[in-house]
């Protein structure tokens, strides 16, 4: 057994620890970072990167069938799943090895094997080779992330009910399925099996699809997808599964009624818990709640020289956010002066369906529950030119404002390309931007990033294209 003594040590290679572990290298720290399984986490290995593989498949697809719209002409079109799949899993790949790469580059040694806390300062690792290491260190960060919730009574089996991991690799193209859960992971996968051809029922329990997002941009967003042909059922609760030999029988309850729908197989999107077991934090007494460790805004637990990071801390569980608190945790452990808390108004959500949904800040909603007097403006894609000319004018933005200061509180949208320019909107939060920031801002022609211009005009009467 070997001792080894390092700076900061990082339990966990996701997009939080390898990130944490590369910024403690910079600031230079003789840094560590074990890892169970593989490098790059849930997100890089089978979350964020592989169904964005999928979705763009699917996407494909979706134009394909529409080429007749555009003048063109394609005959006989039809998919190889196992193909989509294989493509889908190279990328993974790919980009796994390329985070052993950066720790490599960085001077960061990557250990194999799983961690347990001893004590303070202390962990005993497991080895994947076989055999046990000590490490020791001043700083310790876990990063162990979540896994899909399991409900009882319905447990995935890997066959017929599937998580997120076996709804990325299916073997065959099943005619129907059920989603239970309108997340963005719920809707992504509804969204690609559709696109492939599936008939697709969507149950949720709260009142609307995208719980999260603004009301307006559900209720819209709901319209498109039915138009897709994905069925919705809201206010509604999944009360049992039979599995059959190759078909599960759902019982749903509604409005106090009850109905069965057969289906080929059914997808479990409810939620994810935090990979908190046998990491030493009970007997080290670290507060955990809800499956999720229990921390300050830099990330301290209550245990001196312990920080916990990502998902394993809660909501909300997004690569980015974790990768945020990874550099925010190492920076104030380093001394780096003016560092800020984690604000996450200030954290984007992308929904990778089709159509995208993506948000920063208050809806409009919480913007009027936290005691604001707002302004609102909204565009339709309708009325943007590129968006017409893509064959993409169902969409819209919405912005919400400070009445008072001007400050922009949120902004909502949906429609193409909709994940890539809400980050816009998250610079102008970051920077406190007011509506003349964004109002003197010039936006390139002809661009669907112009109706996000027109949203924040349209907030204090002066849209010019609609």
């Amino acid at each position: 057994m070997a001792e080894q003594t390092f700076d900061l040590i990082v339990v966990g290679g996701g997009p939080g620890g390898y990130v944490a572990a590369i910024r403690g290298a910079q600031l230079g720290m003789k840094v560590a970072c074990v890892e169970r399984e593989h490098y790059g986490g849930i997100c890089l290995n089978w979350g964020c990167i592989p169904t964005k593989a999928l979705l763009r498949s699917a996407q494909v697809m979706d134009d394909v069938h529409h080429a007749k719209e555009f003048g063109l002409k394609v005959d006989g079109v039809s998919f190889d799943l196992s193909a989509v799949v294989k493509r889908s899993r190279g990328v993974a790949g790919q980009l796994s090895k390329g985070v052993s790469h950066l720790l490599k580059k960085n001077k960061v040694a990557a250990i194999d094997g799983e961690a347990r806390l001893v004590k303070p300062g202390e962990l005993k690792v497991k080895l994947k080779k076989g055999g046990e290491d000590t490490l020791k260190a001043p700083h310790v960060i876990l990063a162990t992330g979540a896994r899909a919730r399991q409900i009882p009574g319905m447990e995935s089996d890997g066959r017929l009910i599937w998580t997120y991991k076996e709804a990325m690799v299916p073997e065959a193209m099943p005619k129907s399925l059920l989603v239970v859960g309108s997340g963005a992971i719920g809707i992504e996968f509804a969204s690609f099996y559709r696109s492939m051809g599936a008939e697709v029922t969507v149950v949720e329990v709260m009142e609307r699809i995208l719980p999260v997002e603004d009301a307006e941009i559900s209720a819209a967003a709901r319209k498109q997808f039915e138009k897709r042909g994905i069925k919705l059922v809201t206010k509604a609760a999944v009360k049992g599964l039979k599995k059959g030999e190759n078909s599960v029988t759902a019982t749903i309850e509604s409005s106090g009624k009850s109905e069965e729908v057969t289906v080929d197989r059914v997808i479990m999107a409810v939620g994810i818990v935090g990979n908190v077991e046998n990491l030493g934090l009970e007997e080290n007494k670290i507060p955990v709640e809800r499956t999720h460790v229990v921390v300050d805004e830099y990330l301290r637990t209550n245990v001196k020289g312990v920080y916990a990071i990502g998902d394993l801390v809660g909501p909300p569980w997004l690569a980015h956010k974790a990768s945020h608190e990874g550099v925010l945790c190492v920076e104030k452990i380093a001394g780096v002066e003016g560092l800020h808390p984690m604000d996450v108004t200030k954290i984007p959500g992308c929904t990778y369906s089709h159509p995208q949904i993506a948000s920063v800040g208050y809806t409009e909603e919480r913007a009027k529950e936290a005691g604001y007097e707002v302004k609102v403006g909204k565009f339709p894609f309708i009325g943007n030119g590129k968006a017409i000319a893509m064959g993409e004018s169902d969409g819209m933005i919405k912005t919400v404002f400070d009445a008072k200061t001007g400050e922009l509180l949120g902004a909502h949208m949906l429609g193409a390309e909709v994940t890539e320019m809400i980050q816009g909107y998250v610079v102008a939060r970051t920077m406190e931007a007011t509506e003349l920031d964004l109002m003197h801002s010039i936006f390139p022609h002809p661009t669907i990033s112009e109706a996000m211009h027109e949203a924040v005009l349209d907030a204090y009467g002066r849209a010019i294209h609609f």
